[in-house]
C-alpha cells in the first residue's frame, strides 16, 4: 500500500549511477529513507525536487525487506532557497539535521521535532548567522528528547541562566533579539559541548563549523 507525507529533506546521497538515497524528516512517520530510482537522470519526474531541506509532499512504497523504501511521487512545497545565499546557514541546518538524525529512530512519529526543524528553516535567514541560533535549537532539540538541563544542579552564572530560559521558552524573533555577552556564549558553548557529549556520547562533527562566528 502506497504512503503519504510531509516531510523535510535531511540528507541525500547516491544510490546508484541513476538514483538517490533520500532521508526525511516526516511528523506522523519520522524520519523515512526512500530510494529515488532514476532521479540523477536529466528526465526524471524527480528533477529539481530533491534537494537539502527542501520541504515536500511524497508517496512511497512500504519494503518488505528493509527501511530503505520506494519513492513514487514528490510535489515540492517550499525550497527554502534563502539558505542558499550564505554558506554559514548551511553549514548551521546541516548540523541541525545530523543531531536529529543521531538523536532520533526511524519511523517513529516526531511531529514537535518536525516542526521545531522547519520553523529553524524558515528561521534562520531571517538575520545574520550567530552561535546562538545554534544553542537554542539544541536546548529546544534536548527538551523535545525529554533531556532538558537542570539549572539548578550546575554552576553556571545567574546570567547564563536566563540566558539559557530564553533560548529554551521563546520564539525565534525574540531569540534573534537576545544579545549574550561574549563571556556567556563562551560559557554556553563549553557547557552545552560538555552536556551533549555525556547524554549523547558524541556530536555530530558539524557542530565546530556550526557554531563558528
Amino acid at each position: 500500500m502506497i504512503q503519504s507525507a510531509t516531510g523535510i529533506i535531511l540528507r541525500t546521497r547516491p544510490l546508484t549511477d541513476t538514483s538517490l538515497i533520500v532521508n526525511w524528516l516526516t511528523p506522523a512517520q519520522g524520519r523515512v529513507s526512500t530510494a529515488a530510482k532514476g532521479a540523477r537522470g536529466n528526465k526524471s519526474p524527480f528533477r529539481g525536487k530533491l534537494d537539502l531541506f527542501y520541504e515536500a509532499d511524497f508517496s512511497y512504497s512500504p519494503s518488505r525487506r528493509s527501511d530503505l523504501h520506494t519513492l513514487r511521487e514528490v510535489s515540492l512545497l517550499e525550497t527554502h532557497a534563502p539558505l542558499r545565499q550564505e554558506l554559514h546557514y548551511l553549514q548551521q541546518v546541516s548540523y541541525a539535521a545530523a543531531l536529529i538524525e543521531q538523536t532520533t529512530e526511524k519511523e517513529t512519529p516526531l511531529p514537535a521535532i518536525f516542526e521545531l526543524m522547519r520553523q529553524f528553516l524558515v528561521a534562520l535567514p531571517q538575520r545574520p548567522p550567530q552561535p546562538r541560533s545554534i544553542f537554542a535549537f539544541e536546548l529546544k532539540l534536548l527538551g523535545e528528547l525529554g533531556l532538558n538541563p537542570d539549572l539548578t544542579q550546575t554552576r553556571l552564572s545567574a546570567g547564563l541562566k536566563q540566558v539559557i530560559e530564553t533560548l529554551v521558552e521563546c520564539n525565534w524573533p525574540e531569540i534573534f533579539l537576545l544579545k549574550p555577552t561574549a563571556a556567556q556564549a563562551n560559557e554556553l558553548r563549553q557547557f552545552l559541548h560538555g552536556f551533549l557529549i555525556f547524554h549523547l556520547g558524541k556530536i555530530p562533527k558539524q557542530r565546530a563549523a556550526a557554531i563558528h562566528n
